[in-house]
């Protein structure tokens, strides 16, 4: 059965990249590369599917917003 999901792609401070789906609670990663994260976070979704199984709840993704708050 082929499943897809969306992943979340951001890049921290220390300019490293930080993978994370939100489908899959816990399912994150980091890397130095785009093609490394990649790689990575496939490798995240198998293991997290052998472990905990396919989600119950099939999300559909509707976009990102960017939302300022004042420090």
């Amino acid at each position: 059965m082929e499943r897809n999901f969306d992943v979340i792609v951001e890049r921290d401070d220390e300019g490293y990249y930080v993978a994370s789906v939100p489908a899959l609670p816990g399912c994150h990663t980091q890397a130095k590369s785009l093609d490394e994260v990649n790689l990575r976070i496939r490798e995240a979704i198998e293991l997290c599917i052998e472990v905990d199984g396919f989600p119950e709840q099939n999300l559909e993704f509707v976009g990102i917003q960017r939302i300022v708050i004042a420090a």
